[in-house]
């Protein structure tokens, strides 16, 4: 049913309750998804055709003039206009039958062009004839002596004639995030199947919105983020899918806003003077910044209403022991607090290090662990303690709010570096009855602009000074030639028993990207390196228990060189490693690198951070340069925001806690703003809403929430 009005916030054309002209489909109905098919999408999270269209490419395949050998700038596919010189050869490869022909480009020089089991290829060339290839090109590293070969090798590429070529000029072609065993071919053909088939996502923006901040609408830009026909096309698609993201998110924000301004804060907890003395008896004197925000803590807990608070603070400036002063707080007002951090070998190492502090300086509070690798047995024991509240603090990981979790006098709950974690566990705690001080905690840096709109939710303390007597990082960026240099020094600092990290922006080879992956480049380091050197890799596809034992491993220095995606982000504290080295730093925002810098520098060595750029262009060096002028993660955000744009979203995402599908808050920030003022525009003017377009607004903002906060209203 569609329906259509005007009005002062109507909307153009609206589905009140269908999606796609009549229902949202499972993906299995979809023509050529089978239940193979379908099983490989649900691992990419795609369950239903509205998950399709919102599965958006995260890159393009543009069709851009022919180059030269000469104008190569590390292209993975390029296309190349070639006059044949040589006469077709056909030869076996085990069962491979390969055909090869040289060409030369308008500068002549020379490229060797293959493919792979198309024999029948070979009667269409003819010596002198000209053609635009187009394919992925590599290096000839296996050019026999003497033999009539190119350096550039253009492998399977595509076949134009001079004028067709004229007329793919410009076109682009998604490429989609993959799993193994699904072709890019088949989800392109799968989204063009839906978006063909009679699809008309309904507009939920109110028409005053969208044409004061120029948004096309939204079935418009959903069928253009897929196939563009042009970046311009494209980016207005983004911009409006980017919006509705960042719109969406606010207003479910400024609804918990609401929720929690009217709850009243049942336990109101007073500074421990044993707290203070156990702060005073540590070898080292807290940062004012850390004085600043325990004081903060402090009021929030004698506050009428419950606190909600955001504790920014850079990589290593010591949020955890502030965070340890509060649970110390509600520990010695006779009250119980947890600590929930994103990993179990993080919640681990917080458990150990607090029991090790605990000892050592004679505190009598109880601590227990509690995570999901635990056995029945040890569960259940901690179970017990924590509802006959003979342990005070708690630590563990998203098991802590589990049903079968019974607390006795929970007071104060901590979570470390996952925003949304916090908002689900206020409203799971909620259902138990419970209503306790929340502390959020973020490494992340965000300029203060941006983080009063995402965590909009939360007050917001920032600790912008680092301890005393930390080493600054010595930091380089240097081309990929340097990488044998990079080895060597690496393989220096293990034999004084160090330990490394190396960094790739992927986890398997992907033909469609020049970029390293975690799976091959430990095969190159166990080459390079010696063998009594052991190397292993971690990525974010690895079961729970086996990242796990890696983490642990690495940690207690049975592995020396850890190669791994970002997920190390917020890995355990190692102080023994002293080296970072980041493969395709150019595919990275400035505030990803910051963190990953924060992995090393944590002991008493000297540490270092090798950014490795495989692009040879100035632009990009002189953004990764900042790494090397300022320590200082929210300056690096600063300098980031100025720096980036739209065209920088695809390969250089921050990471976060955040999620966003399309939007990113550094390049999009333009639009993050207008999607704030947007929405308070909208929570505040209700009334003058037309009454169907503020139901259809309240019905996906219902969705988004279930779906991406995993409660309702």
């Amino acid at each position: 049913m569609f329906l259509e009005y005007d009005g002062v916030l109507g909307c153009d054309r609206l589905m009140l309750f269908d999606y796609v002209g009549g229902s949202v489909l499972n993906i299995r109905e979809v023509k050529g998804i089978g239940e193979k098919t379908e099983k490989l999408f649900n691992k990419l999270g795609v369950y239903t055709t509205e998950e399709l269209l919102e599965y958006y490419p995260r890159n393009y395949d543009e069709y851009k003039q022919p180059v030269t050998v000469k104008d190569l700038d590390n292209e993975a596919v390029a296309a190349f206009k070639c006059m044949i010189v040589s006469s077709p050869s056909l030869r076996q490869a085990g069962k491979l039958t390969i055909l090869v022909v040289n060409g030369k480009d308008s500068n002549g020089d020379l490229i060797t062009i293959k493919w792979y089991n198309m024999p029948f290829l070979k009667s269409r060339f003819k010596i002198g004839m000209h053609f635009i290839f187009r394919g992925r090109i590599s290096k000839n590293t296996f050019k026999k002596k003497g033999a009539s070969e190119g350096d550039i090798v253009l492998e399977q590429p595509e076949i134009f004639g001079l004028s067709d070529y004229d007329k793919k000029l410009g076109a682009m072609q998604p490429i989609y995030r993959l799993t193994e065993g699904l072709t890019n071919n088949l989800v392109t053909k799968s989204v063009k199947q839906v978006l063909d088939g009679g699809y008309q996502g309904y507009e939920f923006l109110p028409k005053e919105i969208r044409e004061k901040y120029s948004l096309m609408f939204y079935d418009e830009a959903v069928r253009k983020i897929h196939f563009p026909k042009d970046f311009e096309e494209m980016n207005e698609a983004r911009r409006r899918l980017a919006f509705n993201e960042f719109f969406l998110f606010i207003v479910a924000l400024k609804r918990f806003k609401e929720k929690d301004s009217v709850i009243k804060n049942s336990y109101k907890l007073n500074a421990s003077c044993k707290t203070n003395e156990f702060i005073s008896s540590l070898p080292y004197s807290l940062t004012n910044a850390q004085k600043k925000v325990i004081n903060e803590i402090r009021q929030d807990f004698q506050a009428e209403r419950v606190m909600n608070r955001l504790i920014q603070g850079d990589v290593g400036s010591g949020k955890t022991i502030v965070a340890l002063a509060a649970l110390l707080d509600a520990a010695y007002n006779g009250y119980q607090g947890a600590m929930m951090a994103p990993t179990e070998v993080l919640a681990v190492q917080h458990y150990e290090n607090i029991k090790e502090m605990f000892e050592k300086y004679c505190i009598n509070v109880g601590v227990v662990l509690l995570n999901g690798s635990m056995t029945a047995k040890e569960k259940k024991a901690a179970y017990e303690k924590i509802s006959a509240g003979e342990v005070q603090i708690i630590i563990g990981t998203h098991a802590l709010i589990q049903e079968k979790v019974q607390y006795k006098n929970l007071a104060l709950v901590i979570t470390d570096e996952q925003h949304r974690f916090g908002v689900r566990q206020r409203e799971m705690l909620a259902k138990k009855g419970m209503f306790p001080h929340i502390i959020v905690m973020s490494a992340t840096p965000i300029p203060r602009t941006l983080a009063i709109i995402l965590y909009g939710d939360l007050d917001i303390s920032v600790i912008d000074e680092l301890p005393q007597g930390r080493r600054p990082i010595k930091n380089c960026v240097v081309g990929k030639d340097y990488r044998t240099n990079a080895y060597k020094f690496m393989e220096k600092q293990v034999r004084e028993g160090r330990q490394c990290y190396c960094i790739c922006p992927m986890i398997e080879e992907n033909e469609s990207l020049d970029a390293t992956d975690v799976v091959s480049y430990t095969d190159i380091l166990r080459e390079n390196l010696p063998k009594d050197i052991r190397i292993e890799y971690l990525h974010g596809k690895m079961k729970p228990q086996q990242k796990n034992q890696i983490m642990e491993e690495f940690a207690a220095n049975k592995i020396q060189i850890l190669v791994s995606t970002t997920v190390i982000e917020v890995g355990v504290n190692v102080p023994n490693s002293t080296v970072m080295l980041v493969e395709n730093a150019e595919r990275f925002g400035l505030a990803s690198l910051h963190q990953l810098r924060g992995r090393v520098g944590r002991g008493d060595f000297q540490s270092y951070c090798i950014f490795i750029c495989s692009v040879d262009k100035p632009e990009i060096k002189e953004r990764l340069d900042i790494l090397n002028k300022s320590n200082n993660g929210f300056e690096i955000a600063a300098w980031d925001l100025k720096l980036r744009g739209p065209g920088d979203f695809f390969g250089i995402r921050q990471s976060g806690d955040m999620d966003f599908k399309i939007g990113d808050i550094f390049s999009d920030a333009g639009t993050l703003k207008d999607a704030s003022d947007a929405a308070s525009y909208v929570e505040e003017n209700k009334k003058d809403i037309n009454e169907v377009a503020l139901q259809l607004m309240e019905n996906k903002l219902e969705k988004y929430m279930t779906h991406h906060f995993m409660l309702n209203l």
